[in-house]
């Protein structure tokens, strides 16, 4: 398992945090993924041979929130 520190824009209530956590963990390869609203940003524990950043992209963007440079 690897760790992986992300930014998140676009967050803005508890509700945010709660739907980008469930998409991410969603995500095959996915163990956990740890979504901090005041820090603006998810960390990610993941198998890198099931799931990888770009996967992590687009489920975020999807989900309606940007990527940011952590």
């Amino acid at each position: 398992m690897e760790q992986k520190l992300m930014g998140i824009g676009g967050m803005s209530c508890q509700g945010c945090v709660n739907n980008l956590t469930e998409v991410l963990q969603a995500l095959p390869g996915v163990e956990q993924a740890d979504v901090s609203l005041e820090a603006a940003q998810v960390c990610l524990t993941y198998d890198p041979e099931k799931v990888g950043v770009a996967q992590f992209k687009e489920a975020i963007e999807s989900a309606g929130f940007d990527l940011l440079p952590a």
